[in-house]
């Protein structure tokens, strides 16, 4: 029986701390550049040529996003979207092979055991996908992945090979012209064709049949979408730690950056937050190996640990180094922050939701209580920036706020994915409401606000939200320690508008157009610095205009309805 849970969430990356991230592209100045695909192209490939996968993987998935989809039915945009196939398949390897429960696995795991493994990840696509499996495009995408590995230095040195490039070239021009002579219908088609080209690749070249069988078993899932994914033991269990709001480590977020880890936040009360670290910092040196030398991603998992062990940290604030020895520990990750009265005039109440994880609805619901005990008289619910996280848990923190009616639907390819998700009316918060997104809400946010909107509960402010309408599924997988995301299914508001590729639309849209003015002029000549928070306020402030304008409408119909 395979363990299963449904994860509405975007995800870009999994790595160490359960917080590591690519860090996201500027959406508004992304949009000024997409007018020439060939350019966003040639962009693209210089960073490849720099070997900077993770930029070039944002690079291409930004531009995929934004540019209309007739453009992407192009020559042009077909160009684009196998370079954005090549980009993951580079950067998932260069994730894999930084990992240290993958390497355990490749050095435990036997060919035959490795060819369970692909076949009960197989089965798994063949029962749980939301659309019926193209066997020969997973095949094409792992004889792929496997070609970029067999050239990868740190495949062959982790595999015991070294392999020039026409050694390599001449495998796999032997396994794609095996491969394109058969049509590939069935799973043991599939598997049975693993199984030889895994043989050919260790009689030709060395390599274990095991490292070969793993690129196509990975190699499989990435060419389902953007979210399916092979987890790795550590990543699974980073993924399950999302769920539950806490992991073990030292309580940041990371993102790499040039020759470090940028720290990107520090969460309140964590060992990072006591040691004395703060956002900005960067981590340059792990266990006195310089991240300058080792990858990001190896730097990031070597900064795993159990609980009550320690790491040693080079952590730079400027030019200042500091060495310091960590201790690992179970961090709290609140997913409800900033709870608070932000206009005492007109007692406007404001919560952000930064990830619906499993403690939400209760977090949500203590909040409120907190700020009626407090005077509020409006509510704004800011979910700018949240990702997703757990279905039912933003299903939950709507039905506070909606009396009755459906708030999502979900439809998959099995009968047992498609759901409608109705409201109560017992517990329902009748307080004028606003809630907050942008470019970055997806998923489980953006069936909350959908579902606001929709119902007409609330206004929604802001920028349109990302547009990623699809759950997925996460199933432990039996053969190892290892997992799988899997799309399972595709939501709809309650309008029955499918948010894939479209997005919530704001009741009120924010311009943001001057959100890269970094300073104004002055009369002198001079420059004043602007707030580089100032996107953030504009979106909040017409947040709180629109939340005096709920509340006065609110106002008005009592007014009425006591007349």
């Amino acid at each position: 029986m395979e363990r299963r849970t449904l994860f509405a969430i975007f995800v870009i990356a999994t790595a160490a701390l359960g917080n590591f991230s690519i860090a996201r592209g500027d959406s508004a100045s992304f949009a000024d550049e997409i007018a020439d695909i060939d350019q966003i192209i040639s962009r693209g490939l210089e960073l490849e040529k720099r070997e900077d996968w993770a930029e070039a993987l944002t690079h291409y998935e930004d531009a995929v996003r934004l540019i209309s989809k007739p453009d992407l039915k192009s020559s042009a945009g077909n160009r684009l979207r196998r370079r954005l196939g090549v980009a993951r398949l580079h950067f998932d390897l260069e994730r894999r092979y930084n990992d240290s429960s993958f390497y355990q696995g490749l050095r435990t795991v036997s060919k035959n055991r490795a060819l369970d493994l692909y076949d009960e990840l197989l089965h798994s696509i063949e029962s749980n996908y939301v659309d019926a499996p193209n066997w020969n495009a997973l095949l094409r995408n792992g004889t792929t992945g496997l070609s970029i590995a067999l050239r990868d230095q740190t495949f062959q040195k982790t595999n015991q090979t070294n392999l020039s490039y026409d050694e390599s070239r001449r495998v796999i021009d032997l396994i794609w012209q095996t491969q394109i002579k058969r049509d590939y219908q069935t799973r043991r088609q599939a598997l049975d064709f693993v199984r030889w080209a895994s043989d050919v690749v260790a009689q030709q070249t060395g390599v274990p049949g095991t490292a070969s069988v793993l690129e196509y078993t990975c190699g499989a899932t990435s060419a389902l979408d953007t979210y399916s994914t092979f987890l790795t033991g550590n990543e699974l269990d980073e993924v399950y730690s999302q769920i539950e709001g806490n992991f073990v480590g030292l309580g940041i977020e990371l993102k790499p950056d040039a020759d470090s880890l940028l720290i990107d936040n520090v969460i309140a009360k964590g060992p990072a937050d006591r040691a004395g670290i703060k956002k900005g910092d960067r981590i340059v040196e792990v266990d006195g190996q310089a991240t300058s030398v080792v990858s990001a991603e190896r730097a990031a998992d070597m900064l795993r640990g159990e609980e009550n062990t320690y790491v040693q940290v080079g952590v730079k604030t400027g030019d200042e180094l500091r060495r310091l020895y960590i201790r690992r520990e179970r961090v709290e990750v609140p997913s409800v922050e900033d709870v608070g009265i932000i206009d005492k005039d007109d007692e406007i109440g404001y919560l952000k939701i930064s990830s619906f994880q499993k403690t939400t609805y209760e977090d949500v619901s203590n909040a409120l209580w907190a700020l009626h005990r407090q005077g509020m008289r409006t509510l704004i619910v800011d979910v700018r920036g949240n990702p997703g996280g757990l279905l039912d848990e933003s299903v939950e923190v709507a039905d506070l706020f909606i009396k009755r009616g459906v708030i999502v639907e979900t439809r998959g390819r099995s009968a047992r994915e498609n759901s409608s998700y109705r409201a109560h009316e017992t517990g329902t918060w009748r307080v004028p409401l606003v809630v907050l997104i942008d470019g970055d809400s997806a998923s489980a946010s953006e069936i909350f606000a959908g579902a606001i909107r929709d119902h007409g509960v609330g206004k929604v402010v802001g920028e349109r939200s990302y547009g990623k309408g699809s759950v997925q599924g996460i199933f432990q997988l039996r053969t190892v320690n290892a997992g799988i995301k899997l799309t399972t299914a595709k939501f709809y508001s309650p309008s029955q508008r499918a948010i894939s590729g479209n997005g919530v639309e704001p009741d009120v849209a924010v311009n943001l157009a001057q959100r890269h003015i970094t300073a104004r002029p002055t009369d002198d000549g001079g420059f004043v610095e602007l707030d580089a928070q100032a996107e953030t306020d504009m979106i909040l402030e017409a947040g709180k205009k629109a939340a005096v304008q709920q509340m006065m409408a609110a106002l008005q119909n009592r007014e009425q309805a006591g007349r």
